[in-house]
């Protein structure tokens, strides 16, 4: 069987309609068609694949046994040959709804980021796929300085490639952790932890594929991180900061998303309220950006992106505008340009590609 690209889609959804939708993905031109779609799940907001195992898993909500909302996620089998959905199985992963899912490059741990809970999630994945009961929860505590840092909220959880460590961003405490992963415990330990400016807010972080460098993208005011990255001690440390925003932007912005190019030359950022994407050159002797384009996502509250596996299109999840958008990427310059196609979907907040055998 040759392989092919699918777009898997998250959205905010209640428990009667549709939330996750699997798409066929065009790679000469970019569109998107959906194939399938998962009903019954209450704001499958974030979601990661397992190209190894044929395998899709979506955050959601749940219910304690007092009937607490709860965060919870969902395993799904995705057919590549007939494009089809299939349900494996739930289980609740922190007493706090969730805003992220990842996992760990050996595919046997989820982690999951609650938002609300100050919490970060450990569940294992099992050799069918499924999703199982909860392995441990981490919870962080303190708050900064603006009234939406009253309380840890710990946004993302990003795995370095090398499967040692994991890098948690903790939007209420301004501070960037790096934890140590025990696969074969199931557990995390913490190694170090970088603050930041206060009132930053870090909300999504990327490794760089090849250079020593990681990059934050900081949701209250509107920057991006440059760190180092010091794989042996599991240590972060800033080497720039900068502006995604225009100089003469005076209105309201908060920051969501972020991705380098395939080849790691170019960096990616969404603003949403600039409603853009800032294009960075990524500089190969330090990591260091360089402030290319601000692309208008052309739709409301760009929350989440995705570049394609080939480097030739990016895809922006406009929640506000209910469409998914395609650009074509320039390698070269690493500009973005619309390409005038649209796949229209109810708040779309999460797109992730695939690629299946």
């Amino acid at each position: 069987m040759n392989n092919r690209t699918f777009a898997f889609i998250g959205s905010y959804a209640s428990e009667d309609g549709p939330g996750l939708y699997a798409c066929s993905y065009d790679e000469q031109n970019g569109r998107l068609a959906i194939v399938d779609r998962a009903d019954g799940l209450p704001n499958p907001t974030f979601l990661v694949p397992n190209e190894n195992m044929g395998t899709i898993y979506a955050i959601t909500e749940g219910a304690d046994a007092e009937g607490r909302r709860c965060g919870a996620a969902a395993a799904f089998h995705f057919d590549a040959s007939e494009g089809r959905l299939r349900k494996l199985n739930e289980e609740l992963t922190t007493p706090a709804t969730t805003c992220h899912i990842e996992l760990d490059r050996t595919s046997r741990l989820a982690f999951t980021a609650s938002y609300h809970g100050g919490l970060l999630g450990v569940s294992p994945i099992l050799s069918d796929g499924r999703i199982g009961p909860s392995a441990g929860v981490y919870r962080h505590e303190g708050n900064s300085v603006l009234p939406v840092q009253s309380q840890a909220r710990v946004h993302s959880v990003i795995v370095h490639r090398q499967n040692r460590y994991a890098v948690v961003s903790d939007l209420g405490l301004d501070k960037v952790f790096v934890y140590r992963i025990d696969s074969a415990d199931e557990s995390l330990s913490l190694r170090s932890e970088t603050s930041l400016a206060p009132g930053s807010g870090p909300r999504h972080f990327v490794f760089h594929p090849q250079l020593p460098y990681g990059y934050g993208i900081n949701e209250l005011n509107g920057t991006i991180t440059v760190y180092a990255f010091d794989a042996d001690a599991g240590t972060l440390s800033i080497a720039q900061t900068i502006s995604t925003l225009p100089d003469s932007w005076q209105g309201d912005n908060a920051c969501a998303d972020i991705h380098l190019s395939p080849d790691g030359k170019f960096l990616y950022g969404s603003n949403r309220g600039h409603d853009s994407i800032a294009v960075y050159r990524v500089d190969a002797a330090d990591g260091r950006l360089t402030l290319v384009q601000h692309a208008p996502t052309l739709g409301g509250h760009p929350r989440n992106f995705a570049v394609s596996p080939d480097g030739r299109f990016v895809l922006v999840a406009n929640r506000d505008g209910n469409h998914i958008v395609t650009f074509a990427r320039d390698a070269e310059s690493g500009q973005l340009q619309p390409t005038g196609i649209e796949l229209e979907v109810s708040k779309p907040v999460c797109v992730r590609f695939a690629t299946f055998g």
